[in-house]
């Protein structure tokens, strides 16, 4: 099965982070459906806010940050203002330096996503903007996300 075709086949239980987002009239483009870029401000704001929560980053102030180096989206319904919609995380691949997210997008209360992208974050020192291997809290952090184990959150964006 390709790459798009798993994807599309998770289902919610696949995802142990969640954040809600009620969608907003500037969210859709002229076709009436929710722009592609707001699409990577999900992605961005389901990732950082777990950073922060959960693997001790305090942008700008870490002295580790993850900069995007690739990322991806599949589409595969449309949104439309007014939705509300459940953003769910997980990391598809974690190394020493570098994490892969996965973000799959549903609309409220349904099993299946009609959205799932993400990106791959280098890890840098703040300063230097040199690689370096992660701590050990982040580490821990992103492990969680390779759990179907739920992790709550009470932030929604």
């Amino acid at each position: 099965m390709s790459q798009s075709g798993e994807l599309k086949t998770r289902c919610r239980a696949d995802y142990p982070f969640f954040l809600s987002y009620r969608t907003r009239w500037s969210d859709n483009d002229q076709y009436a459906h929710i722009n592609n870029a707001v699409y990577y401000h999900f992605f961005d704001s389901i990732v950082n806010t777990y950073l922060i929560q959960h693997c001790g980053l305090t942008p700008p102030n870490s002295p580790l940050i993850g900069l995007v180096v690739s990322s991806f989206c599949h589409f595969y319904a449309p949104f439309s203002f007014p939705s509300v919609l459940d953003l769910g995380l997980r990391v598809s691949k974690l190394g020493n330096s570098s994490v892969t997210y996965e973000v799959g997008v549903f609309e409220e209360g349904k099993d299946t996503p009609s959205a799932v992208g993400g990106y791959t974050h280098v890890f840098v020192e703040n300063k230097s903007r040199k690689s370096t291997t992660m701590d050990s809290k982040t580490r821990d952090g992103l492990q969680m996300l390779q759990s179907s184990v739920p992790i709550h959150s009470k932030a929604k964006l």
